[in-house]
């Protein structure tokens, strides 16, 4: 077992001898603490035949282990006044609950049986597997999620970064207990298991509870490296006449996550629609009036990225709504943003990441993705430092960078009625 300890937040981290991570920040301030176990790797290691398994093992936890049914899980946490979740995203999973401090050990012991010993019967299999086909039914009445996945499915074509994390009914109907088991033994070893804890508790309990739950966890077979994505600039128009709005997705590759200029494209992407104050809230909401909803986004992967841009809008406005985002990528790449634009991005982002920091589950998390991708850990000044250090002329960088139009992916949704753009529209 070896561990290691950060003087700048009240960080340590141990590692198992059979792999797993436990990594905690104590926060004698608070009386909660935040405990996540994490399973680095998501749905991006998914074949096409398994796509949807991660989040199906996600919901599949819940069901029941060999000692706790459904029922029992629930009722084990209610009686303690916590709380218990689990997301599937495309580079990680993760189980987390959050309870006062004086009851962690038995929240843990919860958590621990949830992942370590699930039953995975048959009929909860048939009968979960009826819950996501409801739920991808869901998704597809919403607008925003589909123009978002048509997007991504295009951008990162025949990549398993473009295929749904839930799946699609085609391979969520031919799941079975045999694939559901093999996957988890796979992806659930100690190689991609981390365990993380923030609030009022001392790294010696977890990591006495982790070995107490943990240390025994056999290895799996892991998985090959992750292949590199290629990116494609695609024109999709899809037709949904029973849409009201045409839904508008454009945008570019960007940097992966740990790239070193990383926080000029963060303060990029806020001066771009990151707030309310953003050019295209203020340019195509404020001024023209043309959407309701209009932002932009940041989605940093390993090994890639994407910055796009999202709106809704009338059909008769989408044309210009796109000219509009054209013409700020264009201004973007031409002119260096003034001192007082660059100082209002940086104190949003600034007072974002400090907002974000506040809670015990979100240091849980933040612990848990620093690990998975940087294996290190940033304090609250090294973050805001970074961002402090980004110029005028780092923002023109990236901008020139991806605002090109052979760069540029556009997917519109809704009531077309004939509507058509080009790549000869998309110039900036």
């Amino acid at each position: 077992m070896s561990s290691a300890a950060t003087a700048v937040r009240d960080i340590e981290k141990t590692v198992l001898p059979n792999g797993v991570r436990i990594i905690t920040e104590t926060m004698p301030h608070v009386r909660s603490v935040s405990v996540g176990i994490w399973i680095s790797g998501g749905s991006r290691r998914e074949t096409h035949e398994q796509n949807g398994v991660t989040h199906f093992i996600e919901h599949m936890l819940f069901k029941g282990t060999t000692t706790r049914s459904a029922e029992d899980i629930a009722r084990s946490v209610d009686s303690i006044g916590g709380n218990l979740d689990a997301f599937t995203a495309k580079e990680l999973v993760c189980f987390n609950t959050k309870v006062l401090d004086e009851h962690l050990s038995q929240a843990f012991e919860i958590l621990a049986d949830l992942v370590l010993h699930p039953q995975f019967r048959e009929e909860h299999i048939d009968r979960e597997k009826s819950v996501i086909l409801e739920e991808l039914k869901m998704e597809a009445d919403n607008p925003d999620y589909l123009v978002h996945e048509i997007f991504s499915a295009n951008l990162w074509r025949d990549h398993p970064l473009g295929r749904p994390i839930l799946g699609t009914r085609e391979t969520v109907k031919k799941f079975d207990r045999g694939m559901v088991m093999g996957w988890y033994q796979r992806a659930f070893a100690p190689a991609y298991t981390i365990i993380t804890a923030a609030g009022n508790l001392t790294h010696e309990q977890v990591v006495g509870l982790a070995g107490k739950y943990f240390a025994s966890l056999s290895p799996g077979d892991g998985f090959p490296p992750d292949t590199v994505p290629a990116t494609h600039a695609r024109i999709t128009l899809r037709h949904k006449k029973a849409l009201e709005q045409v839904q508008l997705c454009l945008g570019v590759p960007a940097l992966p996550v740990g790239h070193r200029d990383r926080y000029a494209c963060y303060v990029l992407n806020t001066l771009l629609g990151g707030g309310m104050s953003s050019r295209l809230f203020q340019n195509i909401r404020e001024k023209q009036g043309l959407a309701y909803a209009v932002f932009s986004e940041l989605n940093p992967y390993r090994d890639t990225g994407c910055l796009s841009v999202y709106a809704g809008t009338s059909l008769e406005s989408a044309r210009q709504v796109v000219e509009s985002v054209l013409r700020e990528f264009s201004q973007l790449k031409r002119e260096p943003v003034t001192a007082e634009e660059l100082r209002r991005a940086k104190d949003h982002l600034k007072g974002s990441l400090m907002l974000s920091l506040e809670s015990t589950s979100s240091r849980m998390s933040n612990l848990a993705r620093q690990e998975i991708y940087f294996e290190r850990f940033f304090s609250l000044d090294e973050l805001l430092e970074s961002v402090e250090r980004v110029t005028a002329e780092d923002v023109l960088r990236m901008a020139q960078t991806f605002f090109h139009q052979r760069h540029i992916g556009l997917t519109v949704l809704g009531s077309l009625n004939g509507f058509r753009i080009t790549r000869d529209d998309l110039a900036c």
